[in-house]
């Protein structure tokens, strides 16, 4: 019998393998466990029957907007709110003011895109 910090119970997991029934044990802020964890033990356990559970996603196109049209998005709020969504990196596009088109425009981008956080950010260059 294992003991987590959490335990999310009855879930579909979506993974490499397919979609499949299962629990996660999460331990340290890391999944320790997938499958069956009915024997058991967490500090916290969520119900998750009837819920689909995913790995991070990638979204290859974002388009943040900075530098330039912040007040569309900026890479700090879009940063977030991918986060939230479930969210773990993108490919950030080029459509900015100044275009992301020359070294000194790629280099600005990639130190704008140095943000602490837990999102992986890929910037493209137009061309």
């Amino acid at each position: 019998m294992a003991h987590y910090d959490a335990i999310f119970k009855h879930g579909t997991v979506v993974n490499q393998d397919g979609t499949h029934p299962a629990d996660i044990g999460i331990r340290g802020g890391r999944i320790a466990a997938l499958g069956s964890l009915s024997a058991d033990s967490a500090d916290n356990v969520t119900d998750c029957t009837g819920l689909h559970i995913l790995p991070g996603v990638i979204d290859t196109q974002v388009h943040f907007r900075e530098p330039g049209l912040e007040h569309k998005e900026d890479l700090a709020t879009g940063s977030l709110s991918a986060v939230m969504g479930g969210v773990t990196g993108v490919f950030e596009m080029p459509n900015t003011n100044p275009l992301t088109t020359t070294r000194e425009t790629f280099a600005d981008k990639i130190r704008r895109a140095g943000l602490p956080g837990a999102l992986a950010h890929r910037v493209e260059l137009g061309i």
